[in-house]
């Protein structure tokens, strides 16, 4: 009879732990990354996202030209966009600050879309839904998502 009850509470150990883990929206540590499905203007927006004890401890998001350089590199670019923004906007400035919302929000997604930057603003949601998706799989290979959705 002692031995049935040790039994019984072992398995009943086991199966809370088992449900407990199950639809779990934890997200594993490591590295995930979500981009765009294509080009838009010449670049491909992208977003990284470091994890670790379920929190985002770093992140990136920017874009890069068919041979890889990074829009925020682009220091003609940057003096372009700001002589023609009238908020004086440019992909440095808004991409540090959509991260900083993201790290601030954590797995809350829903960051505020910065006047000049809405387009890159709404597929930064996008890219960031996506790369959260992957860490809480654990599925370190990189999410495409759909352009122009």
């Amino acid at each position: 009879m002692r031995r049935r009850k040790i039994y019984l509470a072992v398995a009943s150990v086991c199966l809370v732990l088992f449900l407990s883990g199950c639809g779990s929206n934890q997200m594993k540590d490591g590295y995930y990354t979500a981009e765009m499905s294509d080009f838009s203007y010449g670049w491909k927006e992208y977003v990284c996202i470091y994890v670790k004890n379920d929190e985002i401890i770093s992140a990136e998001f920017n874009a890069k030209d068919e041979n890889g350089f990074i829009k925020a590199w682009d220091n003609e670019y940057m003096r372009n966009m700001m002589t023609k923004s009238e908020t004086g906007m440019y992909p440095n400035r808004y991409t540090r600050e959509y991260v900083q919302q993201l790290l601030d929000g954590q797995k809350d997604t829903q960051v505020d879309v910065i006047s000049g930057a809405s387009e890159s603003g709404d597929n930064f949601k996008k890219l960031t839904v996506a790369a959260v998706a992957q860490a809480q799989k654990g599925d370190t290979s990189a999410a495409i998502v759909p352009s122009g959705e």
